[in-house]
């Protein structure tokens, strides 16, 4: 079993925009916020990958589909479907890659702790033989470690994550404005890093991110300029693009529980779920871990205290799940959104996968 290693998050060159505040009082003026500036990934497939979950009414996944009965659209036109594949267990596809990541900077020393105790059951389940290869990572202040390699054997894993010291947080909620938006920072470059990293690896993954989430930066009260708005814009491009390439389905678990099931915080994230087309309507919210996880196709799963089902539920969508790929509607302009949505003819399923992607001419 290899060992986790570090991969710091100062190497990481992108720079991302916190761009709101909790109250005015709190909040610097927009002149003192800085541009990011962040580099969009050239487009590398003429076509379009979608790894689509199809689910009943009880939310049981459907399988025994066939191509015919899927509809896939691109900005409300119809697209052909140009290959097909139904991946369940009569019909095993390349094993999908799991990673657990531990959220340190989000969540309080406690609840990790909690987390720790409900991810060793999800290990040791089945007497640690696990369906698919599973790496775990750990995201703190200080830098991400990820295991390099992934493994079916729980208890190798558990052995290794047992390794893991859980680093006390420097940047404090109770750091106000500043320190929310550094974690918002790190949060985004950590997430950036990751889809780079596994861009570079053939098949599916799926990221499930035990965390409340980084702050949700968006108020009534910023007024931003130009430069800030495509600043924040290419962010949005850049994460969105760069998931899809790396073909990752994002999941968030938040551990807060039934603590948090009443509080509003726990759903404001739906405010920021529409895709985005122009920099003038660029916002924080929309970088926010539950809208990117919602936007690939995965779930924002929360108000459970049984985080040991939440990530078995999240897992179970490795085992029966269908692959299109399809001929997207071409882009006349740089970064041009385009909404995916893919249909099952037959009453009564719903199908999820990733419904947004940024196009270049």
């Amino acid at each position: 079993m290899s060992r986790l290693h570090r991969v710091p998050l100062v190497l990481f060159c992108l720079s991302f925009l916190p761009l709101a505040a909790f109250s005015q009082q709190q909040a610097p003026s927009a002149e003192q916020l800085p541009a990011a500036s962040v580099p969009i990934p050239e487009a590398r497939d003429a076509n379009l990958t979608l790894d689509v979950v199809v689910t009943d009414r009880s939310g049981k996944p459907r399988t025994g589909l066939t191509q015919s009965d899927f509809v896939v659209r691109d900005n409300n036109q119809i697209r052909k479907i140009l290959s097909f594949r139904a991946v369940d267990s009569t019909a095993p596809a390349e094993p999908v890659k799991i990673i657990l990541l531990v959220d340190e900077v989000n969540t309080s020393f406690t609840r990790v702790a909690y987390e720790r105790d409900e991810l060793k059951k999800f290990l040791l389940q089945n007497g640690g033989q696990l369906v698919h290869p599973v790496t775990l990572a750990f995201f703190s202040d200080t830098g991400t470690e990820l295991q390099s390699g992934s493994s079916r054997d729980g208890n190798a894993l558990l052995a290794e994550f047992d390794q893991h010291v859980t680093k006390l947080r420097t940047i404090r909620r109770s750091a106000g404005f500043y320190g929310a938006t550094e974690r918002f920072d790190l949060s985004l470059k950590a997430i950036s890093l990751l889809a780079a990293t596994e861009a570079k690896e053939p098949g599916r993954k799926m990221v499930i991110w035990i965390s409340p989430g980084w702050p949700i930066l968006s108020g009534p009260n910023i007024t931003l300029s130009a430069k800030q708005e495509q600043g924040l814009f290419s962010s949005i491009v850049y994460l969105s693009t760069m998931l899809r390439q790396a073909r990752i389905t994002l999941y968030s678990i938040d551990p807060l529980g039934v603590a948090d099931a009443a509080t509003t915080r726990v759903f404001y994230y739906e405010e920021f779920l529409k895709p985005i087309s122009k920099p003038q309507d660029a916002q924080a919210g929309n970088l926010a871990l539950q809208v990117l996880a919602r936007q690939s196709g995965g779930q924002a799963l929360n108000s459970s205290n049984d985080i040991t089902e939440q990530i078995t539920r999240c897992v179970q969508e490795a085992d029966a799940f269908y692959t299109l790929t399809v001929e997207p509607m071409p882009s006349d302009r740089p970064n041009q959104s385009h909404v995916v949505a893919v249909s099952v003819e037959a009453p009564g399923l719903t199908a999820r996968t990733r419904n947004l992607y940024y196009g270049q001419p």
